[in-house]
């Protein structure tokens, strides 16, 4: 089955891609993996204060994720394949490609102003070859464009 690979943060742009994603699906029959990445805390001193700063992290991620897919069942019927990790995000995300051959396009939102997201920086470079196509959805896109376009 095809699938699309989304991440998801708390940005307008990941919103976007992950509406863009859940149409595409819907209209090839492939479903739709949605990461959240949880980013290494600085190290803290005192283990204690160290695992509650990675507890919260864990947990705002898993919130997140649980509330991206909420919306795309609601809006797509699809029940999306969920996964967190922490890490580095581009090594994490080649690692998700590489071992789900389902996997069949990386899809990441532009910030509607301003300078790219970290994620779309690199993978968008001439360093950074995927086996699978990238597409950047648009942060000036409303709803009706992403449904037309996808």
């Amino acid at each position: 089955m095809r699938t699309y690979l989304v991440v998801v943060d708390e940005s307008p742009e990941a919103q976007i891609a992950l509406r863009f994603a859940a149409r595409r699906a819907v209209k090839t029959g492939g479903g739709v993996e949605i990461l959240a990445l949880i980013a290494k805390p600085d190290f803290v001193q005192w283990g204690g204060v160290m695992a509650t700063i990675e507890e919260e992290a864990r947990q705002r991620a898993e919130a997140l994720v649980a509330g991206a897919a909420g919306t795309l069942i609601a809006e797509s019927g699809l029940k999306p394949r969920i996964t967190v990790r922490e890490g580095n995000g581009p090594k994490i995300i080649r690692e998700l490609i590489a071992d789900n051959p389902d996997i069949a396009a990386l899809v990441l939102g532009a910030a509607a102003e301003g300078p790219p997201g970290p994620l779309v920086s690199h993978f968008a470079s001439d360093t950074a070859a995927l086996p699978v196509p990238l597409m950047i959805v648009p942060g000036t896109l409303d709803r009706e464009a992403i449904d037309r376009l996808s």
